[in-house]
């Protein structure tokens, strides 16, 4: 008798920094949920971003493809339709893919490829569109100097929308047990889609409370002014950081944290739930986040650079029967990657046209061969008030022990992540690494153009501004999106 084809549930959180995680080793942080899924499974080390920002992040874990092969290098960039996703794949192998929660897809196409969508975004789906309104939260949760002082205690509608992705998740799984009492064993193909533990940071009382005291100052100061890379001394100028008081870092933090193990608590009532109904048998569960937040090191806050605290994601993947439990994996991978393993995992069609390789075997085998080299870009169109003054083309490349940073029209940074894995000591300007900085740059800039991606951002740019023109005229209905109430956001007294 042939097997039944494998479901797949697949978490994706928003703004989740690996080492906030009990399982990645963080002492203070409470997140039993996943430190259970990481013993049950496998938990990879060095996962990384193909875009530290939410929309490039998302569109390339759906699609296989970097920002640069899909065009999606900012917030308000339209993945074309006719770009086949790891849903479309799926559906092709006879699963009709759902999504529950967060998209973050911006134009008409508000499904790529899954057949049925659940709660829905909390923010448009226009260019141009009808913002939400954080109310007394009031740009909190862009990156503005305002999520720092309004940070602490309270609640965030991010969070109730989460509330609602688990509500809606668990009467999901509870219609799939109840067909399976029928006879229908069709597997299922669940995607899950959550806001937390991305700013505003503000937490509820009970999950802030239980770090009040615990987590301290950053590890790592902001750098000496005469050290510190140009272009990072400019973004921390434009975004008001410079200067940050010990108060709103320890809130801000303690926040952030208490944001986590609330996120934690939601999965796990997801994972519970699975269990519960006895499908969790044949369940591949993937738990990911699209990049992480920085949470004040280095005086840095939320993403956009290219440090790992920013650009390195968590991984777990657990496979009952199928996948080792407990283990660790020290390959360096990407989201991109996750697209041809999970399709390899349920015997989906492979995509065409990706940028990622399969690691379903190196999940199954650590000694599996795997050639360790990853990129990550982050480019804008400084169309986003918080972009800052000029467009910016920054990649990435990941190599063995190495990570360079490319600025475009800056120096770049080289680290050694064997000798220094917090990245303290840049060695772009020493003479004796210079042959390791110009293999890396060359590597950096085959088949990545910069100032071709310059003149591509420019003229879509052009385009958006139409189009925003045309959706303050027209007005088209936002579809699957979450009623967000200016309400649900209010602060505790601290």
């Amino acid at each position: 008798m042939s097997r039944r084809r494998p479901n797949l549930l697949y978490i994706m959180s928003d703004q989740h920094t690996q080492r906030v995680t009990g399982c990645y080793g963080d002492p203070v942080a409470r997140t039993p949920a996943l430190d259970r899924l990481a013993a049950r499974g496998v938990a990879f080390e060095n996962a990384y971003t193909p875009s530290p920002i939410c929309l490039p992040a998302r569109m390339s874990a759906l699609t296989g493809c970097y920002p640069v092969t899909q065009e999606c290098w900012t917030n308000t960039d339209m993945l074309p339709s006719d770009r086949a996703t790891f849903a479309h794949a799926l559906g092709a192998a006879g699963y009709r893919p759902i999504l529950v929660g967060r998209l973050h897809a911006i134009g008409p196409d508000q499904m790529h490829g899954f057949a049925r969508r659940e709660v829905g975004d909390h923010s448009t789906n226009w260019v141009g569109g009808l913002r939400h309104d954080m109310g007394v939260l009031d740009k909190t949760n862009d990156p503005y100097r305002a999520s720092l002082q309004k940070s602490g205690p309270g609640q965030s509608a991010y969070e109730k929308h989460d509330v609602d992705v688990t509500a809606a998740t668990c009467a999901v799984l509870e219609e799939i047990a109840a067909r399976r009492k029928t006879g229908d064993d069709a597997p299922f193909a669940m995607s899950v889609g959550y806001m937390l533990p991305h700013q505003p940071f503000v937490a509820g009382k009970a999950e802030y409370d239980l770090y009040v005291g615990k987590v301290g100052m950053p590890d790592l100061p902001a750098p000496d002014p005469d050290r510190e890379h140009p272009w990072l001394r400019q973004w921390r100028e434009s975004t008001g950081t410079l200067s940050v008081t010990a108060e709103e870092i320890l809130r801000a933090r303690t926040a952030y944290y208490g944001l986590v193990t609330r996120m934690d608590a939601l999965i796990g009532q997801l994972l519970h739930r699975l269990e519960s109904l006895g499908l969790a048998e044949d369940t591949l569960v993937i738990y990911t986040s699209d990049h992480g937040d920085q949470i004040g090191e280095r005086g840095l806050w939320w993403k956009m650079t290219f440090y790992d605290e920013s650009a390195k994601v968590p991984l777990i993947l657990s496979w009952p029967g199928r996948l080792p439990e407990g283990e660790r994996r020290n390959q360096v991978v990407n989201l991109v990657d996750l697209v041809p393993t999970l399709l390899e995992a349920l015997s989906a069609p492979a995509l065409p046209n990706v940028d990622g390789r399969s690691f379903l075997a190196v999940a199954g085998s650590g000694s599996h061969p795997w050639v360790d080299e990853t990129f990550s870009e982050y480019c804008s169109d400084a169309v986003e008030p918080w972009a800052g003054t000029a467009p910016v083309q920054h990649r990435m490349i990941r190599t063995g022990r190495w990570k360079l940073n490319y600025y475009h029209g800056y120096r770049p940074q080289l680290f050694d992540l064997e000798r220094d894995p917090r990245e303290t000591c840049d060695l772009a300007e020493d003479p004796a690494y210079r042959p390791v900085r110009e293999a890396l740059v060359a590597r950096v800039l085959a088949g990545w153009n910069p100032e071709a991606i310059a003149r591509r951002v420019l003229q879509r740019r052009r385009d958006k501004e139409i189009l925003a023109a045309w959706c303050r005229t027209v007005k088209p209905p936002d579809t699957y999106r979450w009623p967000l109430r200016a309400e649900d956001n209010w602060l505790s007294e601290v």
